[in-house]
C-alpha cells in the first residue's frame, strides 16, 4: 500500500525525481498556499506513478504493471488513466473476460478516442471483427491522425476479409507514421494476400539490408499464408498489437 510519495518509487526518489519535503519551514504558508503545495505533490507523484506503470507494461512486465495498478488504485480510486491501462494489461495477458468487466465500466464521456479503440481492441480479442471495425472506425472519428487507431481498423478490415479496405487504412497509418514498422508489415501483408505482389516488392526494395529484407519476405508470405487459410476456415487469427 502506498503510505506517502516517498514510498514510491524508490529509484525515482534516488534520481531525484520526488524532492523530499524539509523538517523545518522557515517561513509559515499561508493554508490556501500550502494546500495548493500539496496538491501538486500528490498531482506530481500519481502522474510519476502511472508513467512507471506505462514504462513496466511497455518493457513485457505486464504482470508487475497490474500489480503497481493494485497498489496506485488503493491511493487513487477511480482513476480514469489506470483503469485505461489496467484494460490495456488485461488485453496483453488474453485475460478477455477481465479486461471485458473493466471496459464496460469506462465512462464513454470521457476520452472517447482512446476508449473506443480499447473497446475494438476487446471486439478483436473476443472475435468480433465486424464490430471492431466499427469502434475503430468511431475512434478514428474523435482522433483522424493517430496512425495506431488506423493500423487497428486495418487489422480489422483484414480480419473482417475486407483486405482492399484493410490496405487503404494501413497506407493511411504509413504515412502518418512512415517510420513505423509494424505498420509497413501489416501493409505488407494485406498486399500480399491481395496479390499485389509488385507494391510489395517495391516496399520491401526500401530495406537497404539483402538479409533483413529477405528474412521480412518470408515472414511475411508464412504469415499470408497462415491467415489465409484461417480465413476460408472461419477460424479465429491471433491479435497482432
Amino acid at each position: 500500500m502506498i503510505t506517502s510519495p516517498l514510498s514510491l518509487p524508490r529509484h525515482l526518489i534516488a534520481l531525484g525525481l520526488i524532492a523530499a519535503t524539509p523538517l523545518l519551514a522557515l517561513v509559515p504558508m499561508e493554508p490556501v498556499q500550502a494546500a495548493s503545495k500539496d496538491t501538486e505533490a500528490q498531482e506530481s507523484t500519481r502522474d510519476l506513478y502511472l508513467t512507471l506503470i506505462r514504462q513496466a507494461r511497455k518493457d513485457g512486465h505486464v504482470r508487475a504493471a497490474l500489480a503497481y495498478l493494485d497498489d496506485f488504485d488503493l491511493r487513487y480510486p477511480g482513476e480514469l488513466e489506470a483503469n485505461l491501462l489496467r484494460a490495456n494489461c488485461l488485453l496483453d495477458l488474453d485475460q478477455v473476460d477481465a479486461a471485458a468487466q473493466v471496459i464496460d465500466a469506462l465512462p464513454i464521456k470521457d476520452r472517447k478516442g482512446e476508449i473506443h479503440a480499447l473497446r475494438g481492441h476487446l471486439r478483436l480479442a473476443q472475435g468480433h471483427w465486424d464490430g471492431a471495425v466499427a469502434e475503430y472506425q468511431t475512434a478514428l472519428s474523435y482522433r483522424p491522425t493517430d496512425p495506431l487507431a488506423s493500423n487497428a481498423l486495418g487489422y480489422a478490415q483484414l480480419r473482417a476479409g475486407q483486405t482492399g479496405l484493410a490496405i487503404e487504412s494501413f497506407k493511411r497509418a504509413g504515412e502518418l507514421a512512415p517510420d513505423n514498422a509494424v505498420v509497413r508489415n501489416n501493409l505488407l501483408l494485406a498486399l500480399t494476400i491481395d496479390g499485389r505482389d509488385a507494391e510489395v516488392e517495391t516496399i520491401l526494395l526500401g530495406i537497404g539490408d539483402e538479409a533483413a529484407r529477405q528474412r521480412l519476405l518470408e515472414q511475411v508470405l508464412a504469415e499470408a499464408k497462415r491467415l489465409t487459410g484461417q480465413i476460408e476456415e472461419g477460424l479465429p487469427m491471433e491479435r497482432t498489437s
